[in-house]
C-alpha cells in the first residue's frame, strides 16, 4: 500500500480523497494555488505545496510542478480526482516516467476513449450499441452533409477530443448543418486544441444512463449498477439519482453487460463510467466512457455501500477486487443535487465570500463540501460549493429527505442554485420520473432553450 498521496486537485473532491487516506492509514500532500492557500483540503492534508498563481495553466494543470511537488514530499502515488488533469493521458504517462503511480486507469485506455471518434469504434468492435452516425473523423462539412442524408436529420457534429458540451452542435437541416459545422470546429479548436469532428444521429429527448465500473491489475471488471443524469443545463448534471426508474431489471442487465463488454475491450484499470443514452423506445446507445471517478459517484456509494476512493487506491496499489458481481446489490435509493455558486434564474457565475452556511443534516443526508462561512468562493474555478446526497429505502423516502435537505440549507453572501433545485424537487413530472435531457427547458428563459447552444470554456475543473 501507498505511504503518502498527492491529490493534484482542490475543493470538495480533494477532501474526499484525503478522508479516504486518513482512513487507509496513508499520509496526504495538498498542492493549492496561492488563492487556495486557506482552503480546507489544505488544512486537513498532512503537508501542503503552493504549485502557482490562481490561473490554472500556473496551478493546477501544471504538470512540471506538480510532479515536482510529488518529489519534494516523497509522495509515492497522485489522485488527480475529476476535472484539471484527471483524463490526461500526457499526466499519466509522466506521473508513469517518473515511478510515481497515477490513480487512475493506463495513459493508452485514457487516450482512447478521450478520443471520442475512436472510443465510438472501439465500442462498436465490442459489440456495444451506438448511434448511426460517422466511422471517424469527418474531413469537411460536405462530408457531414452527405453523411447527414443517409443517417436522417437531426443530426449532431461532436468535438472527438472532447465533451462537457463544448464543440457540439445540432443541425435539423443541411443548412442548418454546414452553418454549425464550422462553429463547432472553431470551439473544439479552442477548447481542445483539436477541431476533429464526427457525427451522430441527434435523439430528441433521451435520458442519459451511466454505469460505474471498476477493474483491477488481475483482470477482474464489475459494474456497481447505474446512475440517472438526465437532469443537466447546457450538458452540465444538475441531480443525479440511482437506480433509475427507467429501468427494468432486464434492461439494467443488458445495459450493464454492455458497459462491462466494452470495458474489457480495452482492459479497463480502476474507476471509470460508460455512459449511454436512452431513447423513448428503450433504446440504449453508446455515449462516451469517462476514465475517472465522477462528480455524482456518492450516489454508486450510498446504493452500494462501496467506498469508490478507497477503492481506486486499492486498486492502483495492485489489490485484487474484494468483490465479484454477485456480491453488488442495490440497497434503497439515492438522490444527488449539486450546489452552485450562481443566480438560479440567470446562471451567472455568482462568486464573493460566504457570510453564513448551515448544512443540512439528520437521517439518510450526506454534504461533500470544502466551503464554509467566511470562505471565498473564487471566479477563478468550478462554481460547485457542495453536492447534497439523500438516501432512502425508496424513491420516495429519498425525495422527502432530499427536499427536506434543501430547505435547510442556508448560504449567505453569495447566489447559490438551490431555490432552483427547490422546484426541481417538487416538479410533478421528475416526482413521477417522467424526464429526459430536455427536462431543463421548462426553466430556462426562452432566448435560451436551445440545444445546439455550447456552454462557454470552463475556468475550473469542469466534471462532465
Amino acid at each position: 500500500m501507498f505511504k503518502k498521496i498527492l491529490i493534484a486537485n482542490r475543493g470538495e473532491i480533494a477532501l474526499r480523497i484525503i478522508w479516504a487516506c486518513k482512513e487507509l492509514g496513508i499520509r496526504t500532500v495538498a498542492v493549492h494555488s496561492d488563492v487556495d492557500k486557506d482552503s480546507l483540503h489544505v488544512k486537513f492534508a498532512d503537508e501542503d505545496v503552493c504549485i502557482g498563481p490562481a490561473r490554472n495553466a500556473d496551478s493546477y494543470l501544471n504538470i512540471s510542478r506538480i510532479i515536482s511537488a510529488a518529489e519534494i514530499t516523497d509522495a509515492d502515488a497522485i489522485h488527480p480526482g475529476y476535472g484539471f488533469l484527471a483524463e490526461s493521458a500526457h499526466f499519466a504517462e509522466v506521473c508513469q516516467d517518473c515511478r510515481i503511480t497515477f490513480i487512475g486507469p493506463t495513459p493508452e485506455v485514457i487516450r482512447l476513449m478521450g478520443d471520442k471518434a475512436m472510443a465510438r469504434k472501439t465500442m462498436q468492435r465490442a459489440g456495444v450499441p451506438v448511434l448511426p452516425g460517422s466511422e471517424g473523423v469527418l474531413s469537411s462539412s460536405e462530408e457531414a452533409v452527405t453523411l447527414a442524408a443517409e443517417v436522417g436529420y437531426p443530426v449532431i457534429a461532436k468535438a472527438a477530443a472532447g465533451g462537457g458540451g463544448r464543440g457540439m452542435r445540432v443541425a435539423r437541416n443541411e443548412e442548418e448543418l454546414r452553418r454549425s459545422f464550422d462553429t463547432a470546429h472553431r470551439e473544439a479548436e479552442a477548447a481542445f486544441g483539436n477541431g476533429d469532428l464526427y457525427l451522430e444521429k441527434y435523439i430528441e429527448n433521451p435520458r442519459h444512463i451511466e454505469f460505474q465500473i471498476l477493474g483491477d491489475r488481475h483482470g477482474n471488471i464489475i459494474h456497481l449498477n447505474e446512475r440517472e443524469c438526465s437532469i443537466q443545463r447546457r450538458h452540465q448534471k444538475l441531480v443525479e439519482e440511482s437506480p433509475s426508474v427507467a429501468l427494468t431489471p432486464a434492461m439494467r442487465q443488458e445495459m450493464a453487460e454492455a458497459a462491462l463488454a466494452g470495458a474489457r475491450m480495452v482492459g479497463y484499470v480502476n474507476a471509470g463510467t460508460v455512459e449511454f443514452l436512452l431513447d423513448e423506445k428503450r433504446n440504449f446507445y453508446f455515449m462516451e466512457m469517462n476514465t475517472r471517478i465522477q462528480v455524482e459517484h456518492p450516489v454508486t456509494e450510498n446504493i452500494t455501500g462501496i467506498d469508490l476512493i478507497k477503492e481506486q487506491i486499492r486498486v492502483a496499489a495492485g489489490e485484487p477486487l474484494p468483490y465479484r458481481q454477485e456480491d453488488i446489490k442495490i440497497l434503497g435509493h439515492s438522490i444527488e443535487c449539486r450546489v452552485n455558486a450562481e443566480d438560479p434564474v440567470t446562471f451567472a457565475p455568482s462568486p464573493g465570500t460566504i457570510k453564513a452556511f448551515n448544512l443540512p443534516g439528520g437521517p439518510g443526508i450526506r454534504v461533500d463540501t470544502a466551503a464554509h462561512a467566511e470562505c471565498r468562493i473564487s471566479p477563478h474555478y468550478d462554481s460547485l460549493i457542495a453536492k447534497v446526497i439523500a438516501r432512502g429505502r425508496s424513491r420516495s423516502e429519498t425525495l422527502s429527505r432530499i427536499r427536506r435537505a434543501m430547505d435547510s440549507f442556508i448560504v449567505e453572501g453569495i447566489k447559490t442554485n438551490i431555490p432552483l433545485h427547490q422546484r426541481i424537487l417538487l416538479d410533478p413530472d421528475f416526482e413521477r420520473g417522467e424526464i429526459s435531457t430536455r427536462f431543463m427547458d421548462r426553466f430556462l428563459p426562452p432566448a435560451k432553450v436551445e440545444p445546439a447552444l455550447a456552454p462557454p470554456i470552463a475556468l475550473g475543473a469542469p466534471e462532465e
